[in-house]
């Protein structure tokens, strides 16, 4: 209560002297969109509601969101709670610029770090519970439901620790090379690093205002923060120290972009970057020796007939004919295989700098959830679709369509094992079948078994162990459940309780690129 009215009474404060339009529209957003999109619409778990976020959709659009919500997103449908006049008033006003208009700078980021436990105070070994755990079988698992952290022990299957961390994490906790510490990342910007050994968070930093994701090189040395707002890739050491920012701009620097992905992609020794307004993919080596980047036409660089930028920490920037939304990569990372919001596919080769080939992906596929294994002697990589119910398969030789497989209904996450002859998707974006997983035979590429263990109650994404001998599944309610179950049989072993349960990795999986999991 406390809470509540304290925010109100900023809400009444922010309006005095405004017009009673201007009244109404805050009203409505204090009502309804403040509890995801943040105070001073600067985003929290949703994004944040500001012009310069909101450049490229327009308003009719952005009135129809409201209206209807948005698939494959957490934006509810606001169409029988509000009125017409309403949703009009409340888009004019998250178009309307906030004053002072919202920035981060170099300054605020260094002095928002906080340092809980200064470098070399805590032991350099495995403490308590963690000791006696396999330490590359441990599992990480966001609880979105309570802003909490679990750490479990695959082996036992049971829960090592639980701490409270920040509002809205994302989902995909990111790990340094050794195991030892994990990178979480909140929609509001704020990187923790947690000491995985010691169970404790050691280090924090607001790298923005509105975050995407995170990424740690592969060396352990770097941690890349792809940021909406404001538009930029912040780079800081491994003890959230800031290095550099890089603005979301094209190289003419004329158009400004939101960063909506960071990828460590480990044999190249560089992060992969996506912009979300302009049409192009960044490369960033953090290898010191890197070749200078030539942007633009040289008659012949081997003779330094033209300035180049230093390679190490700068952008190397592939020119694409649209957006990428969503991204997949090869295993050895030299392609990627994007798509945009309308399915549009393509492969893009990071060497040439280059997209090479269309893809034939229909709906809304999610990419960023694919996985790839062999199928009669040749690769192929899989995807869910946010829209259609199907799972898509490609082979990576031809970059042809394989098959469509049937499903309930769309779905968000896929996941394998190299052990498992098994792919299991969820249908997480129906309305009716959000409670069923699916398991396909990557040979035959047929739906063989569904799970249904609650129904009416959302059931998704699915982790393997490191040795692929059993998945945990996650039942994504408030007062939801890990279950755990047999890869073989389907059938379930254990439960344990856990509060909105969005998302879980493995340690092993993750370090060692498992073609299984998402990247």
């Amino acid at each position: 209560m406390k809470c509540l009215f304290s925010i109100l009474a900023l809400a009444a404060l922010a309006l005095a002297g405004q017009p009673a339009s201007a009244a109404d529209a805050a009203a409505l957003y204090t009502g309804h969109c403040l509890s995801c999109h943040g105070l001073n619409r600067l985003g929290a778990m949703g994004p944040a509601l500001l012009p310069e976020s909101l450049e490229r959709l327009k308003r009719k659009d952005a009135q129809a969101t409201i209206r209807d919500g948005r698939p494959a997103t957490q934006m509810p449908a606001f169409g029988q709670v509000l009125s017409a006049d309403e949703i009009e008033t409340l888009t004019g006003w998250i178009y309307s610029p906030v004053s002072p208009p919202p920035s981060w700078s170099e300054a605020d980021i260094r002095a928002s770090r906080v340092e809980h436990f200064p470098k070399g105070s805590l032991p350099d070994t495995r403490q308590g519970a963690v000791a006696t755990a396999d330490p590359m079988n441990l599992f990480i698992v966001v609880e979105a439901g309570d802003h909490h952290v679990s750490v479990l022990d695959g082996d036992r299957m049971e829960r090592i620790h639980r701490f409270p961390s920040r509002y809205a994490l994302h989902g995909g906790p990111k790990f340094s090379p050794d195991g030892r510490y994990v990178y979480f990342a909140s929609r509001d910007g704020w990187i923790s690093k947690f000491d995985i050994w010691n169970l404790k968070v050691v280090a924090e930093v607001r790298a923005g205002l509105n975050t995407r994701n995170t990424a740690v090189s592969s060396d352990g040395r770097y941690v890349a923060v792809a940021n909406y707002l404001p538009g930029n890739l912040a780079l800081f050491d491994a003890d959230l120290r800031l290095i550099k920012l890089i603005e979301g701009r094209n190289l003419k620097g004329d158009l400004r972009s939101r960063l909506s992905a960071v990828y460590d992609a480990a044999p190249r020794r560089s992060f992969i970057i996506g912009l979300k307004d302009v049409p192009e993919i960044w490369e960033l080596s953090y290898d010191p020796g890197a070749a200078p980047i030539h942007d633009g036409y040289v008659h012949d660089y081997k003779m330094g007939e033209a300035i180049a930028t230093p390679g190490f920490l700068n952008p190397r920037r592939t020119a694409l004919d649209e957006v990428l939304d969503d991204f997949f990569f090869t295993q050895d990372y030299i392609h990627v295989v994007g798509a945009s919001r309308e399915g549009r596919g393509q492969v893009v080769n990071l060497d040439i700098r280059r997209a090479i080939s269309r893809l034939d992906l229909p709906g809304m596929p999610h990419l960023g959830s694919g996985i790839s294994w062999l199928r009669e002697g040749r690769r192929v990589v899989a995807s869910t679709n946010l829209k259609d119910a199907q799972v898509s398969v490609i082979d990576m030789q031809s970059w042809r369509s394989v098959a469509a497989i049937p499903t309930l209904g769309p779905g968000f996450f896929l996941r394998s094992h190299e052990n498992s002859p098994y792919a299991w998707v969820d249908s997480m974006m129906s309305p009716t079948a959000r409670d069923t997983l699916q398991v396909i035979d990557k040979r035959s590429l047929e739906v063989v078994a569904q799970i249904r263990p609650e129904p009416g109650k959302t059931f998704a994404h699915v982790e393997f162990d490191r040795h692929g001998r059993y998945v945990i599944a996650s039942l994504m309610e408030k007062d939801g459940a890990l279950i755990f179950l047999d890869a073989a049989s389907f059938r379930e072993i254990k439960r344990l309780p856990a509060s909105k349960p969005i998302g879980k990795y493995n340690l092993f999986n993750k370090i060692q690129r498992s073609e299984g999991t998402s990247h």
